[in-house]
């Protein structure tokens, strides 16, 4: 299998692309990080049991651990299927409103932990990243934070629409010109309805963050948050949105970029997907933080794919690509540091 040799040389970017282009890019949660450090939290489930403003009390973790996960999605979706249900049934019981209540509260205050307000994004920054995603046929991101989405807005006419006009998703729409955004887990612009079909949320840039933050019931966001993969695939089959993104990596044709995407145990979902669509190569980004940190990423990636004969794997410094450019990273307030 033709891998590039374990030392602890990168190529750059640009050298790269031109002798291997990569039609489609697959982002991680490594690309946000680069952007906004507070990006950088283990578990979404543990952030919400950490907030300072109305956390995840102990009823509220013992759902969770009734349902065996620790993503958001299927607990909120749960407990708004039972309320439906004792409405219809004239059962007279508080207990799963207010369930749903405390705990998209507690999601709520953890999105806003970690997440970059619009306010401090600079729309220069926006603008480049609009300016890099346009030059793939096709960006796949694990991620669920709106940073692709307020980039894509800067100049939405480079992308393809995958929502019709009164934000539901459609199929049909699917293979219209312009470069296609799938969140491969969702996003926090994105709804499940009852039925699981998908709707997106309708609000200018500005808005998006603090409209995720009212609590109305029948409103549950669609993004998997951090679990094992079995259960985030679990999620991903119950939505029409999300199965057709993964369905559509697995498909994938031509070379793939992956910059800040690790492919660790959580994520084997979107290992197998990639292995099945067997592209005809992989350009990883690594963050040359030290020789032995190097070669210890190209070992992961190397064995990650060591049942996938002919595959080439090319190696790049990420900070010579334009999303891993160091001046795009956004200052942290002291304000917000103390607030976590």
């Amino acid at each position: 299998m033709p891998h590039a040799d374990l030392d602890a040389s990168l190529h750059l970017w640009p050298d790269l692309n031109r002798a291997h282009p990569s039609t489609s890019l697959l982002l991680g949660n490594g690309a946000s990080r680069a952007l906004w450090r507070p990006f950088t939290y283990f578990s979404l489930f543990e952030e919400a049991q950490r907030v300072r403003h109305k956390p995840l009390n102990l009823t509220d973790q013992a759902l969770f651990k009734s349902l065996g996960t620790e993503l958001f999605e299927p607990v909120l979706s749960a407990l708004n299927a039972t309320v439906r249900i004792n409405a219809a049934l004239a059962v007279s019981s508080s207990a799963p409103l207010n369930r749903y209540y405390t705990i998209k509260e507690a999601l709520i205050h953890a999105v806003r932990s970690v997440h970059v307000p619009w306010r401090l994004l600079p729309i220069n920054t926006l603008q480049r990243l609009n300016a890099e995603l346009r030059t793939y046929q096709s960006v796949y991101s694990s991620n669920y934070d709106l940073l692709c989405h307020w980039a894509a807005s800067q100049a939405p006419e480079g992308f393809q629409p995958l929502f019709d006009e009164e934000g539901h998703f459609d199929i049909r729409q699917t293979r219209r010109p312009g470069t296609r955004l799938l969140y491969l887990h969702g996003g926090l612009h994105l709804l499940k309805q009852p039925d699981g079909s998908t709707r997106q949320r309708s609000a200018s840039d500005g808005q998006l963050l603090d409209g995720f933050a009212v609590n109305t019931p029948g409103d549950v966001p669609l993004f998997v948050n951090e679990g094992s993969s079995d259960d985030k695939l679990k999620a991903i089959r119950s939505s029409d949105y999300l199965s057709w993104c993964l369905g559509e990596l697995a498909v994938h044709q031509g070379g793939l970029c992956l910059f800040g995407q690790h492919l660790d145990n959580s994520d084997r979902h979107l290992l197998q997907a990639i292995k099945q669509a067997r592209p005809t190569h992989l350009a990883i980004a690594i963050r040359p933080l030290s020789e032995a940190s190097i070669i210890s990423q190209k070992q992961h990636f190397t064995q990650r794919f060591a049942d996938t004969p002919g595959l080439a794997l090319h190696f790049f410094d990420a900070t010579s690509h334009p999303l891993g450019a160091t001046d795009l990273e956004v200052p942290v307030p002291v304000t917000t540091r103390k607030r976590r």
